[in-house]
């Protein structure tokens, strides 16, 4: 489901992604891809709760292992605290 991000990182170095996450699930993976307004959104779903930014956490974390990239290479531009988050990665 992340491999179209995974060959983008690869071939250009960077990537935008449109996540939706789901907290308190039974495990961290990723579920489906959503269509809304035209955009792709990939849902994830997170064990953590979120709480004092564990499942933003848990998120960069489980992104960084399937993409190929350090943590450090990940930045939530927006949704912090909300469900939809933009997620930009630059491979330094």
């Amino acid at each position: 489901m992340l491999s179209k991000f995974k060959k983008e990182l690869q071939e250009t170095g960077k990537a935008t992604l449109r996540i939706k996450v789901k907290t308190g699930a039974k495990e961290t993976a990723a579920t489906e891809i959503l269509k809304e307004d035209n955009q792709e959104i990939t849902k994830i779903d997170l064990k953590a709760l979120p709480q004092k930014g564990r499942a933003n956490g848990e998120l960069v974390r489980f992104l960084a292992k399937k993409l190929g990239v350090s943590q450090a290479d990940i930045k939530i531009i927006s949704g912090s605290a909300s469900k939809l988050k933009l997620i930009k990665i630059k491979k330094v």
